[in-house]
């Protein structure tokens, strides 16, 4: 892979990156609700998942999953199920909401916003097609490959995890404007909309033809 190349992809990469999609507005609602540091816990957990899903494009089961219109589906379903209790939660929950202490537990521990990052992360099975379709463009196929994945999957986790972590940071600043009960209500509102419209748009989508 050549200088040039890499430089293409970074490109490709930081516009994509910084485009808001569910696991932006997962660390923004994440940040006004319980602060920056849980929130970078969140985006830790689905810059994993963005890893995972790389790891597998490598090992070739997003040509699996492409040809397989079973496991597509299921996996849609289940993602768009996942985005869609996120939504109904904000749109159900209070504007007292985002009054949660610094030391809360239980469904706010490490563990559990790790998981909720992963799950959003991996909530949609396109990511698997679009790595599977994006990482050959780049590949020289004369050299060896295994270091050239790592080389890319890096570059995408960096600037993966380096979005995330601006949105929620710029998102704890308004913390404090969107305490006010209805600025805090329409704040779920919002992200509840947002969130079951991208489970819609999963929910709408096909699987590319092999």
């Amino acid at each position: 892979m050549t200088l040039s190349t890499w430089l293409l992809y970074a490109v490709a990469v930081l516009v994509l990156t910084v485009t808001p999609g569910p696991s932006v507005l997962m660390c923004i609602s994440t940040s006004v609700q319980l602060g920056s540091r849980r929130a970078l816990i969140a985006a830790l957990g689905s810059t994993t998942a963005i890893a995972c899903i790389m790891f597998l494009s490598m090992l070739g089961l997003g040509a699996v999953l492409a040809a397989s219109d079973v496991l597509f589906s299921a996996l849609k379903w289940m993602g768009a199920a996942y985005l869609a209790y996120l939504g109904l939660t904000s749109l159900l929950s209070k504007a007292a909401g985002l009054k949660v202490p610094s030391d809360a537990r239980g469904s706010n521990s490490t563990r559990s916003l790790f998981s909720r990052g992963m799950l959003v992360g991996a909530s949609n099975p396109k990511a698997l097609l679009f790595f599977g379709a994006l990482f050959p463009q780049f590949i020289d196929s004369s050299a060896s490959q295994a270091p050239q994945f790592v080389v890319l999957g890096v570059t995408f986790v960096f600037f993966e995890l380096f979005w995330l972590s601006i949105y929620a940071l710029t998102a704890a600043r308004a913390r404090q404007w969107l305490q006010q009960p209805r600025r805090a209500l329409a704040f779920n509102r919002v992200t509840g909309v947002v969130f079951l419209l991208a489970a819609g748009f999963l929910a709408a989508t096909k699987r590319t033809a092999p």
